[in-house]
């Protein structure tokens, strides 16, 4: 593909709910393929596959119509906020990879379509991976190409810190608002970006990570049809992010919790005197509102309704 010819990120497009001949598609309805449409796991990561190559662009085309002499201070702080954060999605798709296959194996006997749904996950975890490598390749090389300091490797490493195992429900679920997050932010730097090539890479990137957020609620919601996750799992997860002062502010919340064991890429982008980028909270509340609607069947509008959902779900 040319270099400004990218996918439209608005974080309201869905794809097409069925893959077909000509259009490679995320199966929305993964419980459904496996149990009454009978696909097998080739098939499946059949489809994966080509929705993956479908969807490929070129780093070194979309860098190359970046006019790097004509980035505004904002944008170029914008670029170097995003290859930090990307950093942090390697150990992600890496523990991501681990954890479904560990699941996949105790699932095998007690339900093989959870196992199956597991290994699906496993699977797709390779092309998240390498479409992620594109992200933050290509924003910390265009950071070096316009002579910004380079990332240091204590701050790598340290960004590399693998989060803590928990529930695959509530992992899928934190793993869609994660991609929500970084979506909108990215349709704002795109918005906001004065150069043409810097808009085009901008939206790319948003464009996958929609893409992404469709995969892990297709994911999610497999594992609540399956009947043995429960709803309140994903409300649970969903109201630590919503909440007034939750981690959909990033690190403008008033309090950042300390951690040693991983890194949250929101707790450490970095709001410079030239960043005017809006946080764009209700965008991505109304979003999360969305996935938890597709994930679970569960209506929400507001904040308030998402946690007298999750409480009413846990017995309160």
């Amino acid at each position: 593909m040319t270099a400004l010819h990218v996918t439209d990120p608005t974080p309201t497009s869905r794809r097409a709910r069925h893959p077909t001949e000509d259009r490679p598609a995320i199966l929305d309805e993964l419980h459904h393929a496996l149990t009454v449409d009978g696909m097998s796991l080739v098939d499946i990561t059949w489809e994966q596959h080509r929705l993956h190559e479908h969807r490929r662009w070129s780093a070194l085309e979309l860098l190359a119509a970046v006019d790097v002499e004509r980035l505004s201070e904002a944008d170029r702080h914008r670029v170097w906020n995003a290859g930090r954060a990307e950093l942090t999605t390697k150990p992600g798709a890496d523990r991501v990879a681990r954890l479904a296959d560990k699941e996949c194996h105790e699932w095998c006997e007690r339900d093989p379509v959870v196992a199956n749904i597991m290994q699906a996950v496993s699977t797709w975890s390779r092309y998240w991976n390498e479409e992620e490598a594109y992200h933050e390749t290509s924003f910390n090389q265009l950071s070096h190409l316009v002579g910004l300091p380079a990332v240091p490797d204590e701050t790598f490493i340290e960004f590399r810190k693998v989060f803590p195992d928990d529930d695959m429900l509530r992992t899928m679920t934190l793993l869609a608002i994660s991609e929500i997050t970084a979506a909108v932010n990215y349709a704002e730097c795109a918005r906001l970006a004065e150069d043409p090539g810097l808009r085009a890479l901008f939206k790319q990137v948003g464009a996958d990570e929609i893409q992404h957020m469709n995969y892990f609620i297709a994911f999610a919601k497999a594992l609540v049809d399956s009947g043995h996750y429960k709803a309140k799992e994903a409300f649970a997860v969903a109201h630590f992010f919503v909440r007034e002062g939750g981690d959909l502010y990033g690190s403008r919340r008033e309090k950042i919790e300390a951690r040693d064991t991983h890194v949250n890429w929101w707790d450490h982008v970095e709001h410079g005197a030239a960043d005017d980028t809006p946080d764009a909270i209700e965008r991505k509340r109304g979003l999360v509102f969305q996935a938890l609607k597709r994930i679970t069947g569960i209506s929400v509008d507001s904040v308030e309704a998402v946690e007298d959902t999750w409480m009413d779900l846990v017995g309160c």
